[in-house]
């Protein structure tokens, strides 16, 4: 009796055995040919800077879904010094009011009343020589000064009638309401390309300044 028992538990120990590697065997098969594939981590997202100075009413809109489900209250809070900046995040101010952001690469920004800049896109590696930045500003006024991406790689500010590629300069750019806009640089310490798009309305002449001036800027903060 007891030599048919234990016989009985090696056949079901190597019955297990088999199924549990034809189904190692046919899994990966299945999944290659149904497509249906493990489920991936999403990165995240991609954090490019932070701000550094805040007058007045400025908010951040914050795209990335585990930003978004961090604020329960529905509503982009007001912004404060520190708070986080990502890549397709939308910054605006009211009016009477200023936000100054620094980025990852060393640009600093400085935003002015009733503005507002979408984070297109952000790409930076210290070590690489392709970084690009695509920064759209739809309204107000704009003051900035280029950092690593301008100077390695593909800096360009997108604004509804023109995009501007940024060697290095120190730009200072105004959209009005009635979509005209100014553009003003240190010429000195570079230069910008302006691609104006077609079908646009036309804009006020771009300005450009031999002389230096204050722009104003929280850098290194």
């Amino acid at each position: 009796m007891e030599g048919i028992m234990r016989a009985r538990l090696i056949g079901q120990l190597l019955a297990g055995s088999l199924l549990a590697l034809a189904i190692a065997i046919v899994g990966p098969a299945q999944a290659q040919e149904t497509g249906v594939q493990p489920a991936v981590q999403d990165a995240g997202p991609k954090l490019i800077g932070k701000v550094v100075s805040v007058t007045g009413t400025a908010v951040i809109e914050h795209r990335g879904a585990a930003v978004v489900q961090a604020n329960t209250s529905g509503q982009p809070p007001q912004a404060k010094v520190g708070d986080l900046v990502y890549q397709g995040d939308v910054v605006r101010t009211e009016a009477n009011s200023k936000l100054g952001i620094n980025f990852i690469d060393g640009t600093s920004f400085n935003l002015a009343s009733n503005a507002r800049m979408v984070m297109t896109d952000f790409v930076y590696d210290p070590n690489s020589t392709s970084n690009s930045t695509l920064l759209s500003l739809t309204k107000g006024t704009f003051t900035f000064v280029a950092g690593n991406i301008a100077k390695t790689g593909d800096m360009q500010i997108d604004t509804p009638v023109a995009t501007m590629g940024i060697r290095g300069t120190t730009p200072r750019i105004e959209i009005s309401e009635d979509g005209t806009y100014r553009f003003a640089t240190l010429i000195e310490e570079g230069k910008s390309t302006l691609a104006k798009k077609p079908g646009k309305r036309a804009a006020l002449k771009p300005v450009q300044y031999t002389h230096k001036f204050d722009p104003n800027v929280c850098r290194g903060c």
